[in-house]
């Protein structure tokens, strides 16, 4: 079982940033793929971002290739979401995931986090 713990969300102002964090434990953590989706009011939730269990490959959604990067710490337990020259289109609920691989996490994860809410005010 793998449990994710998101936080640093919160209210910024178009063309900010804000960085978000997801905490992850449970066991055989290290060999996960991590990921961000997102959900905004009325819309069904969509993939934002993924990152191999290396970190050495990641995967964008169009929307926000060359504005969103994706990390994650050497422990492999945090991947980090660093979101710059935000939109108010950006506003949702933001939500970290993992499963096996870059493909699953991007599609279809088995695993999710509570999320955290984005707003970005225009």
């Amino acid at each position: 079982q793998v449990q994710l713990v998101e936080s640093g969300g919160g209210l910024v102002q178009a063309g900010g940033s804000l960085r978000l964090s997801c905490a992850a434990s449970g066991r055989t953590l290290s060999s996960y793929a991590m990921g961000w989706f997102r959900q905004a009011p009325g819309k069904e939730r969509e993939f934002v971002a993924a990152i191999s269990w290396s970190g050495g490959y990641t995967h964008f959604a169009d929307s926000v290739k060359g504005r969103f990067t994706i990390s994650r710490d050497s422990a492999k337990t945090t991947v980090y979401l660093q979101m710059n020259s935000l939109k108010p289109e950006d506003t949702a609920v933001y939500y970290c995931a993992a499963d096996s691989s870059v493909v699953v996490v991007s599609t279809r994860p088995k695993y999710w986090g509570q999320g955290t809410q984005v707003t970005v005010s225009s």
